[in-house]
């Protein structure tokens, strides 16, 4: 039986502008940051979601988790498109919880 799950392309219209492109990908994907000295990591949504990012702006998940992601990309105003995927066996074992 094939595994489905969700491909998700997405891009930040322009008149979002740098500062909101920059929002949306700390809160997507985290962020290293330091203070005083000290490196530390700022958690993103994906830390806590099993996900492949494929390029830029494009990123197969589980059915499941494909609604959270969805409605962070519109918070930020995202041009988003969304397909049904066939994983392969490498998306598989990346998806694993």
């Amino acid at each position: 039986m094939q595994m489905m799950g969700k491909l998700i392309a997405f891009r930040v219209f322009k008149y979002a502008g740098q500062t909101g492109a920059n929002q949306l990908c700390k809160q997507l994907y985290g962020q290293g940051t330091s203070t005083r000295g000290k490196k530390y990591r700022r958690r993103g949504l994906l830390d806590e979601i099993p996900h492949r990012k494929l390029i830029r702006g494009v990123i197969v998940l589980s059915t499941r988790d494909a609604k959270e992601v969805i409605r962070l990309l519109k918070e930020f105003n995202a041009e988003v498109h969304v397909r049904d995927v066939v994983l392969t066996p490498d998306d598989k074992k990346a998806l694993r919880r």
